[in-house]
């Protein structure tokens, strides 16, 4: 299983709609950084995605983004063999 890291606040509903999915798939351990916490990390997490709003998640290598395209990329059938590295 591939490493999970995500940027999140504790207050973000897709930050905990996005957890929920990834247990589902069996993710056990996700690296959570907080950026409402540590302000460098978010201006970390703006500079690596581009982005500023969060989640922004991180399956190994790979930027998946929000919690849409989490959600997008599971409904396309592509989380499961991400996650399990055939990638």
């Amino acid at each position: 299983m591939q490493q999970v890291r995500m940027y999140t606040t504790q207050v973000c509903p897709y930050c905990l709609r996005a957890k929920a999915l990834l247990k589902q798939r069996g993710v056990e351990q996700i690296e959570e950084i907080r950026v409402d916490l540590d302000p460098q990390q978010r201006m970390a997490m703006t500079e690596t995605t581009g982005r500023r709003t969060v989640p922004q998640i991180f399956i190994g290598d790979t930027h998946v983004g929000g919690c849409d395209d989490l959600v997008e990329l599971d409904q396309r059938g592509g989380l499961l063999p991400l996650l399990s590295g055939q990638r």
